[in-house]
């Protein structure tokens, strides 16, 4: 028995340590062509994740942050979802030009990763937040986009700088 159970465990474990971030659990994630027509539809925000393979932060955004129950909740309920690996030769449409997916992050000024990119349910663009950010303030960018603070013209600072005091709390 003991001799059958110490290679199954080092498998397992193997297995595990090695099992792709993509695999984790997160949101519904579309392709940018997908996205951008679901948005239309559907009159919901675009959140791009701009993401390469070999990124270790964008791993961990996945794993700490999309991964979360929280999150993927927020997203499904006010947001459309995409994907776009900017390594990616994928073709993609944006304001009735042809881009690869490289091409269109480099279009909208990312040059770091992960890069998060606002989209308006019409394709416009909001803006953009490079980098890993912690759950916490994620879910509260979300919320500025998605309980429509940017809409009225809020200033995100201000927003978040409220938030964090505990003053107007973002609502769900």
């Amino acid at each position: 028995m003991r001799r059958t159970f110490f290679p199954v465990f080092c498998a397992l474990a193997v297995a595990f340590l090695f099992h792709p971030a993509s695999a984790v659990a997160g949101p519904a994630w579309r392709s940018w062509d997908a996205g951008l027509r679901e948005a239309g539809t559907s009159h919901r925000p675009v959140l791009v994740d701009v993401y390469t393979d070999w990124c270790g932060w964008c791993k961990r955004m996945d794993r700490d942050v999309y991964a979360r129950a929280d999150v993927q909740d927020y997203l499904a309920r006010k947001f459309v979802t995409v994907k776009l690996d900017a390594e990616s030769a994928d073709a993609a449409r944006y304001e009735g030009r042809a881009y690869t997916s490289r091409s269109l992050a480099a279009q909208f000024g990312v040059t770091g990763y992960p890069t998060t990119l606002f989209l308006s349910a019409k394709g416009a663009y909001l803006g953009s937040v490079p980098g890993y950010s912690p759950p916490q303030d994620f879910l509260l960018m979300l919320r500025f986009i998605g309980d429509g603070h940017a809409d009225r013209g809020e200033k995100l600072e201000d927003f978040m700088r409220a938030a964090k005091a505990g003053g107007a709390r973002p609502r769900r």
